[in-house]
């Protein structure tokens, strides 16, 4: 689904790869053929691997969910149905096959290039980006909801049920939840499609317009969660905020907007710090999920600790 990230002693051999080309034998387009699969580096989820049919250009890419990814809030069909939706509107990848019992994902690949960190926040890419998600967001409806302040506190209590230490941070950070919750409801918006997982990684610049990849966490949600999620995953300045949010809404930047968007940054880190607790008590890998969690919070309480959060709760309730 991404940039070709691989190196050839990457290439799949054993077990798995005789399950994966099996079960490619149900998608018309890969069937008979001769495959080879190479593993695709990023994520600490899932694994992805590129398909090439031998001796001709086509090439596919085959998503596998990672352990007791139903637990992180993930439904695989509801992932396949974004994806579809993502790929109609001319930003997601296009889907080949959704393969059951499995729950294998497989699409096309898109031949293109990752976008740095820094390049993401030049005030072009940040009108390209805001384009592609307006296109999401002005899309079909998806099934399955996302409301992040609900899935942190589903995560708390399947870590507390798995035996994880729950950060003492958590309730200090769940009150300053509410309080983003209540300026929210006081300007209520409709529900719209979200990636809701606007990591770097996830982005593709194919010369012609930034393709979004990974829609596992995709539902209806609060557009600014998506619009406050790529800001605090990529350190936007509050001029680069202003700018993302000038070119998302096609003219001038409304206060009310622009203080959504920054409630949404916090209640973004609350999100994956939560994320990184449950991962604790559920993953396999070898990462410091207790760090990532960490890392988190304490960002998650500064940007709540400055006159910039409370003058944003008061602007984004008055409008």
């Amino acid at each position: 689904m991404g940039s070709d990230d691989s190196t050839p002693d990457q290439e799949l051999r054993g077990e798995l790869r005789d399950d994966l080309v099996r079960a490619m034998q149900k998608v018309p387009e890969l069937a008979g053929r001769k495959l080879t699969l190479t593993a695709l580096s990023g994520g600490i989820t899932n694994r992805n691997f590129l398909v090439a049919l031998v001796g001709e250009r086509d090439r596919y890419v085959i998503r596998l969910a990672g352990n007791d990814t139903h637990l992180l809030g993930i439904s695989r069909e509801v992932e396949h149905a974004a994806t579809v939706a993502a790929a109609g509107v001319g930003v997601g990848p296009e889907v080949t096959a959704f393969i059951r019992p499995e729950g294998y994902l497989v699409t096309r690949f898109i031949e293109g290039s990752p976008i740095g960190e820094e390049a993401m926040r030049e005030p072009e890419t940040l009108d390209r980006v805001a384009a592609s998600l307006r296109r999401i967001h002005d899309g079909p409806p998806i099934p399955g909801l996302f409301v992040p302040l609900r899935i942190v506190e589903a995560y708390r209590a399947l870590a507390a049920a798995r035996g994880v230490r729950i950060p003492p941070e958590y309730e200090l950070a769940a009150a300053i939840g509410r309080r983003i919750e209540l300026a929210c409801l006081a300007n209520p918006m409709a529900p719209r499609p979200c990636h809701n997982d606007l990591l770097n990684a996830n982005f593709i610049d194919d010369g012609v317009r930034i393709r979004i990849v990974d829609w596992e966490y995709a539902g209806m949600g609060d557009r600014f969660f998506d619009l406050g999620n790529f800001s605090i995953n990529h350190e936007l300045t509050p001029d680069a905020d202003a700018l993302l949010l000038g070119a998302y809404d096609g003219g001038g930047v409304r206060i009310d907007r622009l203080a959504r968007l920054t409630l949404m940054r916090i209640v973004s880190d609350f999100r994956e710090a939560m994320w990184g607790v449950l991962q604790q008590g559920i993953s396999t890998l070898d990462v410091d999920f207790v760090a990532y969690a960490a890392e988190h919070f304490d960002r998650l309480l500064g940007n709540a600790s400055t006159p910039a959060f409370d003058r944003a709760l008061r602007e984004a309730a008055d409008a």
